[in-house]
Parts: structure tokens; sequence; C-alpha cells
């Protein structure tokens, strides 16, 4: 019976019809196209999200977009850009007056990231143009390296002192509203301007209006330092979950937050750049970058793992004299080079991940390596004998005789399971000794353990052939 009613609603749901979605950024186009005046256009331009008109920039001509610039007004057109990711280009096309509006709308960051594309003299006559307190937050986050927190930080924040009564503390918030809208955490600072703790919004307004503040403060609160490397702290970050997160200089004064969505594309960035990583690139790429670019980031790892190729295959010119004495080895050697570079890049990838952990204690590392090599050798046992017993049976179907086709199929099982093993290890090891060298451990690629991996099972099949065919069995 319960089964015919999941039935019967999985057909419901097949036979509803398509619920269709408004294609927002479609209008906002279709109303920049149409013959109304600037006024009305603004004001239908109001009823739509600052993310679905940076939607439509895309489907507008250049034409289009500077009668979008000029119906709009610099803040919300610092909104507007604040959803682009090419926003770069379209603050390119608008006046160096509306640029340097733009830019003080900008949050600090993305405005900093702007101005380090151009040269030195059109910086530094946009930052003379900027407002005063936007030139103020731009330069100290230039003042910080790309991989460092400070650099993504902004001063988009709710700043209390410490000492007022939750009335005061609300009427701080109201004065403070208008200019900053990342209100859900309040943050409570000393006289100083050191980190005393924070105050979630909903906690404020159920306290009572006389209660001292000290009361409902956090204190407990995760925090990060401007010097830190991104990648140092990103994890950490990640763990407590936080719409924001403070940010301090070393003597522990609070100078900025991470918000939410800075949050968001920090750890989309920091994914981003280990998975072109364990592709063998030096950087991630994207889909409109130059040809020249994307050699460059390609090629250092290429000309490494050509190297390391041509190890290989000098390995497999040692063994030239089995070849030629036993051809019928040849045929299964990518079985084994596939199958060992598959489970390296498995242990590989289970280890990185592994290693996100940076309380990592060296027991574990050693508990990691111990149950990779169980895995290796369990799925190798297995392989191995499956192996065994259809390379034999597809050799005998060929026609060659039982005792030379088992004995093949018996090597060809056995290399594969001391080269699965051997490559468990290695997808394992490699990365912990990079690790310890402070080396990102995702630079033991994919390709890189693969290639490593080649050579353990050219050596382990060849050299298994070489003992066991030739020398024990005289099969040759």
């Amino acid at each position: 019976m319960m089964n015919e009613k999941k039935i019967d609603r999985k057909n419901e749901k097949k036979n509803a019809p398509e619920v269709m979605r408004p294609d927002y950024a479609a209008q906002v186009a279709g109303l920049m196209g149409s013959s109304l005046m600037p006024q009305s256009i603004r004001q239908r331009l109001n009823a739509f999200h600052d993310n679905d008109i940076a939607g439509a920039l895309a489907l507008l001509s250049r034409e289009a977009r500077q009668r979008l610039y000029a119906v709009l007004d610099a803040g919300k057109l610092a909104d507007v850009l604040g959803y682009c990711e090419e926003r770069g280009a379209y603050i390119d096309e608008l006046t160096i007056a509306q640029q340097a509006a733009v830019l003080s709308g900008l949050e600090p960051a993305d405005a900093a990231q702007y101005l380090q594309q151009l040269d030195k003299r059109g910086r530094a006559n946009l930052l003379e143009l900027m407002t005063q307190d936007a030139r103020r937050e731009v330069l100290r986050i230039s003042a910080f390296d790309q991989d460092e927190i400070g650099s993504r930080m902004t001063n988009n924040f709710i700043r209390i002192e410490a000492g007022l009564t939750v009335k005061q503390a609300m009427r701080a918030l109201v004065d403070q509203a208008a200019a900053h809208d990342n209100i859900s955490t309040l943050y409570v600072t000393e006289p100083d301007g050191t980190l005393a703790g924070a105050i979630a919004l909903k906690d404020l307004i159920v306290a009572r209006e006389g209660t001292a503040l000290a009361e409902t403060i956090r204190t407990s609160h995760p925090y990060v330092y401007a010097s830190e490397e991104i990648a140092d702290c990103i994890e950490r970050i990640r763990e407590y979950e936080e719409d924001s997160v403070p940010v301090l200089d070393q003597a522990g004064k609070l100078v900025g937050v991470l918000t939410a969505q800075e949050l968001t594309e920090l750890v989309d960035d920091e994914m981003g750049e280990d998975y072109a990583k364990l592709a063998g690139l030096s950087a991630e790429e994207d889909l409109n970058e130059p040809l020249s670019k994307s050699i460059r980031k390609r090629l250092p790892w290429l000309v490494v793992l050509l190297g390391l190729g041509l190890v290989v295959s000098g390995v497999v010119g040692l063994f030239e004299q089995v070849v030629a004495s036993l051809t019928l080895v040849v045929c299964f050697q990518s079985l084994i080079l596939d199958m060992s570079g598959n489970v390296g890049t498995q242990s590989l990838a289970v280890t990185i991940r592994v290693l996100m952990d940076e309380t990592l204690r060296p027991r574990q590392k050693l508990e990691l390596v111990i149950k990779e090599t169980r895995v290796g050798l369990c799925n190798g046992m297995l392989l191995g004998a499956l192996s065994f017993g259809l390379i034999g049976a597809y050799l005998m179907l060929k026609g060659e005789a039982a005792a030379l086709a088992f004995s093949v199929s018996a090597c060809t099982g056995i290399a594969l399971l001391i080269s699965m093993v051997l490559s468990s290890i290695c997808g394992t090891v490699i990365p912990l000794i990079f690790e310890r060298l402070h080396i990102d451990p995702a630079v033991a690629s994919g390709p890189l353990i693969t290639t490593i991996n080649d050579l353990v099972a050219v050596v382990t099949y060849y050299g298994l052939a070489w003992l066991m065919l030739i020398h024990v069995l005289h099969l040759a």
C-alpha cells in the first residue's frame, strides 16, 4: 500500500505542469529597451533585486548599459555591481566621476581589487576623487597581501562600546544601522578598540532595557587576525558557521569583519585553488582566460610530469628482455597501471580531506596510513583474485595452454595486489610528507600521484614477470 502511494506521488509530480520561474534579468533588459522616461524606469527598477539587475548587464548592449548607468544613482549602481563577477569591465565603461562614486560605494575589498589592476597614475586619480572614508578603507585593505585575511575584511559592522546598558546599545544600533546593513551580530569593544565580545541582535532585542550589556556579551565568539593567511584559517572559520567573523590586529583591536558573503567566497576560492592543484594546475582558470595565461599555469607541471614520464619509460626499457621473451605480458600492462593510478588518486583525495583538520595528531596520521594500506590490501586481494580467474580464462579462450594462461594471470593478479597496496601508501604518505615540509598537500596532485604510481606499477609488474615467469617457471 505504501509503495502504491509513493508511486502515485511520483506520477503526480511527473504529470504536474512545470512551474515557469520569472526571468527577472530579461525583464530588466526589456525595461531598458523601452521608451519610458528615466524617472519611470528608475521607479520600476526599484521593484527588482540588485542581483537581477546585475544579471541583466550581460544581456544589454553597451549603449543600453550606459542608459542604465545614467538612471541609477551611484549607491544603487555600486550595490548592483557588487553582485557582478566581472564588475571591472562594467566600471571601465563609466566616466571618471562615476567610477570614483561607485568605488566609494563598493565594499572596500572589491574597490581595492579593481584599483590594483590600474596603473599608478590611474589609481591615484581615482583615490583622489573618492570619499575620504572610502579612500581610507581602501588604502588600509591594500596594505595587506591578497592571501591575507585583511585584504578581504570590511567595515560593514555595528560597533558598540562596553559599559553601556541594553537601552543605550539599542540607541547606538539605530544610529549606525543606516550606514551598516550587517546588523545580525554586534561587536562590543573597549574604549581602546580591543574586542570584548559579540552580541546577537536577537539577544539584544529580548534583553530588558536596564540590563547591563556585559550580561549579554558572548566572549567566546570566533575571531581571526588581519595578518593571517587565508588558507591557514579558512577551515577554522567554517567550523563555527557564523554570519560574520571579527578581524583583529596584532594588539587585539577590532579593525573589520568578514561577512557571510565574503566567507562563502573565501571557501569557494580556496576549494577552487585546491581543485586546480589536484588537476595539476598552478592556479584556477576560467572560461575567458587568455591562452598565454592558461599555458603558463599548466606548463610547469607538465614539464615535471614529462620528466617523470621519461623515467617510467626508461624503467620499462630496463625490462626489454622480459618483453622480448614473453610478449604476452604487455597486454596487461595498462590494467596494472590504470588500477594503481586509480587507487593512488582515491587515497590522495581521502588524505587531503583529512589534512584539512589542523588539529590532526601524528598518531591519527599514522592510523590513516595504516587504514589506507589495509583498504588497498583488501581491494587488491579481491581484484587480484578476480583478475587471476578472468585473465586465465581469457587466455585459454585465445588458445593458450592452461599452464601458461594461469601463470600469466597469477603474475598479473599478484602484481595488481602489490601495486595497489604500494599505490595506497604513496597516495597517503606523499601528501603527509608535503604537509610536514610546509608545502600545500594539494600540490601532490592527481597527475603527480598517477605518474609515481605508474613507476611503482611498472617495476612491480615487470619485475615480478622477470622473476616469476622467466627465472622460476622458465616460461621463456
